[in-house]
């Protein structure tokens, strides 16, 4: 050690005697070298009292590797980065609520999907890119935040509104809702009460019935918080706060509420699920609905029209309403809801029709549609004359109840 200069010295040794003898030698020619020392032994002192000794304990080497070797747990990275768990591989298993999502349609805040594992190939993934079962997912975040993702990934359906978040918050302006603030109160509490372990969180805006109030205030309990909103606050930021506080994954509101105050625009860059009220009652739907359009579009969304279907024990119908009669285009799509059904053991009714998509929707009665969430909604008075798109008439017609659900947009 006197003729070259180490960098790096290893003590790899049976005996513990040794082991410090090594220590004590190596101290006495230089006291700056970096020592990795593997204790193998029941003593936790030795290299201890040198600042220049990183410890390896080889029990904890072993009981890693059997750990990663278990099925159903992350795989941490333990010497990359800070090794604290702020990189980790999630299996994507059946029935998890991520499988056949779209990447852009999934919030990451404060972690992200860095790449995906595919039949042993690597995927660096975009907004357009669709997770399935069986792919791996690198991650990379704050420990505490993946833990959480894990957790998510890994619940199966049965569990809306997540993946989107947990809880629900129903949004009233009183300027719009005050004649129905109680029926739209009943009717969210009747999607509460069909949910396991979800509290619901009621916004109220721009109060201006103070009996009213009461009448609300009346109804808290431990799932359901009034909060009230009696200054001139940043509505959009307000709400923005709400839901990022109380970890919301629904947002229910009346469509005048939704369209006002930039509310629709600052919920579709958050990527929530909305659920705009109806003339019928949820309690009195029937069968959930979704019309077809492009396939990515009906993809992305097809995970979450299954989960509310089965939570409020509704029948699911998929409807191809084409006035051109272009029903060859849509095969995918059908044969992509058929294999959920049966992965997920739910009957799907498929109706292929040549007719104005419109008018076959006006005509349905009892029924949830279920379409994606787009960042414009509603076309000019022109487009609506020569459309035939469900989206271009969302929030024109008030007689069903609405889910919209987030999607990814195709880049370029």
């Amino acid at each position: 050690m006197s003729e070259t200069k180490f960098s790096n010295l290893f003590i790899v040794m049976d005996d513990i005697e040794d082991a410090r003898y090594a220590l004590k030698n190596i101290a006495l020619i230089n006291t700056k070298i970096r020592i990795v020392l593997t204790n193998q032994w029941d003593d936790n002192e030795i290299g201890k009292d040198q600042d220049n000794v990183t410890i390896v304990h080889t029990s904890t080497l072993i009981a890693a590797h059997l750990y990663d070797q278990l099925p159903n747990v992350p795989l941490v990275a333990q010497n990359v980065g800070l090794g604290q768990g702020e990189i980790m591989e999630v299996h994507i298993p059946f029935g998890s609520s991520y499988a056949y999502r779209h990447i852009g349609s999934i919030l990451q805040r404060k972690w992200k999907i860095a790449a995906l594992y595919r039949d042993e190939k690597q995927i660096l993934p975009t907004n357009a890119t669709m997770i399935k079962p069986n792919d791996r997912l690198l991650i990379v975040g704050k420990p505490l935040v993946l833990d959480s993702v894990y957790k998510t990934i890994n619940k199966r359906m049965g569990l809306f509104p997540e993946p989107f978040g947990k809880d629900i918050y129903l949004v009233l302006d009183f300027r719009y809702d005050k004649n129905n603030a109680i029926k739209y109160l009943e009717e969210s509490l009747y999607l509460l009460n069909k949910l396991e372990d979800k509290s619901l969180f009621v916004r109220i805006l721009y109060p201006n019935d103070f009996a009213l109030l009461d009448t609300f205030k009346a109804y808290e309990s431990d799932n359901l918080t009034i909060l009230i909103s009696y200054g001139n606050e940043d509505i959009e930021r307000l709400v923005e706060f709400d839901i990022h506080k109380y970890d919301i994954g629904l947002i229910m509101n009346s469509i005048p509420t939704f369209e006002a105050d930039n509310h629709k625009d600052a919920l579709y860059k958050l990527k929530k699920l909305v659920y705009l009220f109806g003339n019928r009652a949820l309690s009195d739907i029937t069968t959930s609905v979704v019309l077809m359009s492009e396939q990515e579009e009906m993809e992305s969304i097809s995970s979450t029209a299954f989960d509310i279907t089965e939570t409020l024990g509704l029948s699911l119908s998929l409807c191809d309403f084409d006035p051109e009669g272009d029903f060859k285009s849509r095969e995918m799509i059908i044969e992509h809801y058929e294999t959920l059904a049966h992965i997920f053991n739910m009957e799907i009714h498929i109706e292929q029709k040549v007719a104005n998509p419109i008018r076959e929707l006006s005509n349905m009665n009892n029924i949830l549609q279920i379409a994606p969430f787009e960042e414009r909604l509603n076309g000019g008075s022109f487009r609506k004359l020569i459309s035939s798109k469900v989206q271009d008439f969302l929030l024109t017609t008030f007689k069903h109840p609405k889910l919209l659900v987030p999607f990814a947009i195709t880049e370029g």
